[in-house]
Parts: structure tokens; C-alpha cells; sequence
């Protein structure tokens, strides 16, 4: 694929947020005030044209920072910038996840129809996630169980064991969330429940020229980096993690995003590493933006649902993708294409080159269509439905893939046809080339169209 993506011009005007009174000792100090020292080093390098913000060496412990347009956030080396967790400091308001309209809290940080914006340096941006986030009994050990225990007695009984909850109004949010109570959907009454609506840690909205650079992200309350609706975005050498356990802890999610490049970057997250998402279902359809024109290269995902991942919320489309030379390794699945009835959209034009993964718990590769979100997420119906709820996965080419050890090496687990009264197939035009694919099972196909496997060696 032939495209550029360009970079953020910032000038190279250095503004310290100790000049503006933000001051270094982490809990000691007041992360109120130091927010409004670096929003206000952000509101001055933007009004005199642009510049590089500073965090120095240290723990600086912050409330939510509004990136403006031309400014630099650059974490210096030993510098960490900790995000407390307050009510006060975090407000709720209409925002968006997992692909629909929703009430979230305000991100640690956040920008809005900026352009030419940046977070860099070799320092640590830590949004305190553990404070916010609901943990599965399952995933952690018997000790671990019981040390939160003793931190909070909240829990609630799902299809797969217990969950944690760290607050009585998370917990409230979450008893709340089983019956779709209309309370969490209105904002006034919802703030009763504030914490239950973690923020994503840094979110992007229709921002262009965007670079994120060398820095760590890492500990947020639910996804990690959330670019969403923004174009010419620019991921080089960070570091992007999160607890192996962390609920909703997602590394990259693209969402609506035109000429991106990812590369030289490590996930190790909770949930999905690097994901290609364009909203759910209907209302998302009536916005007419894809995924397109991305090029991942040089990556390594060590755990994660998914090292390279496309949905489930895809239903503006994907296209135009590009994935190559990239690493996962003990991920729950390696190359994960997941969507549902109801989301409709269509994904094609994806090509995976050169992939090397080892100690894949389930399948290497998988395609399927029978992809509910969660417990709270009701299964849709297959009949009767519209064209445009059916997905489509077509025109995916994979080669040079050599996967080490997994449970099924490939998999395709489409929609029944004649129920929902097409000819087209939903999965189809995938192909998988040159490979290695070592697994108990060689593959598992269903309700699927044209897939040609050529020069595939399994075991």
C-alpha cells in the first residue's frame, strides 16, 4: 500500500510545569493542583504557537490533562506521571466505548479536535488503574483473591466466577448494569455510580498529526490508548501495558482512523493488544468513516486476547490494512477477527506478512461471527434481520506465518446462510500462505466461503 503519514509540526519551545507550580513527591503532593500547573504550561505553549510541555524527573502525581493543539507532552527519563484517582477531578459526560455512545469519566488524558499533538520521552505515564478496575476471580491467584478481599468486600456473581469490585458505587454501577437500569444511561442520576464508568487512560478525538513516542504507557482503568476518529497517526518505540488480569485493559484501539503507522512498539496487556475497531451496530453505520490505510510493523505482543485484532465493533469497516514482522507471543489467540450479527460492515483488503508466534493458549488464527461481548451483552437473534446487521470478513491474505504451539491453528466460524436468506458467504476470500502452523488441531471450518490454504505446513 502506497501512503504517507505525516508528522506533527511542533516547535522546539520548552515550557517546565515546575515554572507553572507543579511540584514532585507523588501521594504527597496535591494532584489537583499539580493538573492545573501542566494544563496550564499546556494553555501557554498553545497560545504562543505550540511547544514541548515537560514532566522532569519525579512523581508527579495529576488530575485529567487536556492536550491542546502544537504541544508536546515529553516525559522525561525517571520522570512518572501518576494520575490520582478523585471524584472531583473526573466528571462524566457523553463520550464513547466500545464502540457506541455511552457515559465514560473524563480520560486522564484527553484531546478534542486537536491537531499536530504528541506524547514522548522514555518516562512512564501510569493511570492508577488498579483503583478503578473490576478484577475475575478466575485470573488471579487464591492470595491475590484474598488481599482484595481486604480491600473491598464487593463482589458479584457472573457466568464465570466472581468479580471484584474496589467501591461500593462501582459495585453499585455493576448490580445496576445485569438489568440495563435506565439510571446509568442518564447523566445526572449515573455520577451516584461515577467510578463504575472507568475513563480510558489517553483518548483522541477527531485529532489529526498525532505522535506517540519511547513512552510507557501503562495501569489504565480501561483501554489504554483510544484514537478515535483521527487521522495521520504516528506510534513509534513505546511501551504500552497493562496487568495480565486488567478487565477491558486493551493496548491499542483504532477506531475510525485514516493513515496510521504502528511500529518498534511492545503490548502487554489484559484484553486486546493491537485492535482495528469502527463502532457498533446501526447508529455507528450512519457515520460513514472506516478504518483504512494502517501499516503495523516490528511489534511484540506477549499477553493479550489478541496480539493483531479486527472488532468486534467494526461495523463502519476496516480496510486497507497492512500487519508485518510482528511477534505474539503467549497471547490467547494470535490473529483474531471477531464480529456479531447486528454489526454489519465489512473488513477486506487486510494483508498479514511474516508473523512469528509461540504459546498461543487457543487459535492462532481465527475468524468468527458468533462473537458476544460479554455476559451483559445479550446474544442476537440470526432471524429475521436486515443486509446491512451481516458482517463480512473477505479479501484477507496471511503468509509467512509460522506459529509455534497453539490449541487450533486455524479457524472460521461463520453465519448460517439460509437463515439469513443470502448468497453471499460472510467469512470468504481468505487466504494463508507459505506457513508453519503447529497445533493439537489443524483447523475447524463452518459456515464459510472460499478458503485456500497454499503451501501450509501443520502439525
Amino acid at each position: 500500500m502506497n501512503f504517507t503519514v505525516e508528522l506533527p509540526e511542533i516547535n522546539n519551545k520548552s515550557y517546565d510545569i515546575r515554572d507553572f507550580g507543579a511540584i514532585n513527591g507523588g501521594k504527597s503532593c496535591d494532584a489537583k493542583a499539580n493538573a492545573a500547573a501542566i494544563n496550564h504550561a499546556i494553555q501557554e505553549a498553545n497560545k504562543n504557537g505550540g511547544g514541548r510541555v515537560v514532566i522532569p524527573t519525579g512523581v508527579w502525581m495529576s488530575g485529567p490533562i487536556a492536550l491542546l493543539s502544537h504541544v508536546e507532552l515529553h516525559v522525561e527519563t525517571g520522570a512518572i506521571l501518576l494520575f490520582d484517582k478523585q471524584e472531583e477531578l473526573y466528571p462524566l459526560y457523553q463520550s464513547d466505548f466500545e464502540g457506541t455512545e455511552t457515559i465514560r469519566a473524563l480520560s486522564p488524558i484527553h484531546a478534542e479536535y486537536a491537531s499536530h499533538i504528541a506524547i514522548t520521552g522514555n518516562g512512564t505515564i501510569d493511570g492508577n488503574g488498579q483503583l478503578w478496575r473490576p478484577i475475575k476471580q478466575f485470573k488471579v491467584t487464591e492470595r491475590q483473591w484474598k488481599s482484595l478481599l481486604e480491600k473491598s468486600t464487593y463482589t458479584v456473581e457472573a457466568n464465570d466466577g466472581h468479580i471484584w469490585l474496589p467501591t461500593e458505587s462501582s459495585y453499585n454501577g455493576w448490580l445496576l448494569s445485569f438489568e440495563h437500569d435506565p439510571a446509568l444511561d442518564n447523566l445526572e442520576s449515573a455520577q451516584a455510580y461515577w467510578d463504575f464508568f472507568r475513563p480510558v487512560m489517553v483518548r483522541l478525538y477527531h485529532c489529526d498529526h498525532v505522535l506517540i513516542e519511547n513512552v510507557t504507557l501503562q495501569n489504565s482503568p480501561a483501554w489504554n490508548l483510544h484514537p478515535c476518529f483521527c487521522e495521520h497517526i504516528t506510534i513509534r518505540n513505546a511501551n504500552i501495558r497493562n496487568p495480565y488480569y486488567a478487565q477491558n485493559g486493551d493496548g491499542l484501539d483504532l477506531e475510525s482512523c485514516k493513515y496510521a503507522q504502528i511500529t518498534d512498539t511492545t503490548f502487554d496487556v489484559g484484553d486486546d493488544a493491537i485492535c482495528m475497531k469502527s463502532g457498533k451496530g446501526k447508529k455507528a453505520r450512519e457515520i460513514k468513516v472506516p478504518t483504512e490505510y494502517v501499516r503495523i510493523s516490528n511489534c511484540t505482543v506477549y499477553h493479550g486476547h489478541g496480539g493483531f485484532v479486527v472488532g468486534s465493533e467494526m461495523s463502519r469497516g476496516i480496510r486497507h490494512v497492512e500487519v508485518k514482522n510482528c511477534s505474539f507471543i503467549g497471547t490467547d489467540v494470535g490473529i483474531r477477527f471477531k464480529s456479531a450479527l447486528g454489526r454489519g460492515g465489512v473488513v477486506e483488503d487486510i494483508t498479514l506478512d511474516s508473523i512469528q508466534m509461540t504459546d498461543i493458549v487457543n487459535e492462532a488464527i481465527i475468524f468468527t461471527m458468533g462473537y458476544v461481548l460479554d455476559y451483559r451483552e445479550p446474544a442476537k437473534d440470526t432471524a429475521p434481520c436486515s443486509k446491512e446487521d451481516i458482517p463480512y470478513f473477505k479479501n484477507i491474505t496471511m503468509k509467512n506465518i509460522i506459529c509455534n504451539s497453539a490449541k487450533t491453528g486455524f479457524k472460521a466460524d461463520g453465519l448460517d446462510l439460509g437463515m439469513l436468506g443470502t448468497d453471499a458467504p460472510v467469512i470468504d476470500e481468505i487466504k494463508l500462505q507459505d506457513s508453519v502452523i503447529l497445533a493439537k488441531t489443524d483447523k475447524t471450518i463452518q459456515n464459510a466461503g472460499t478458503i485456500t490454504f497454499e503451501n501450509v505446513a501443520w502439525s
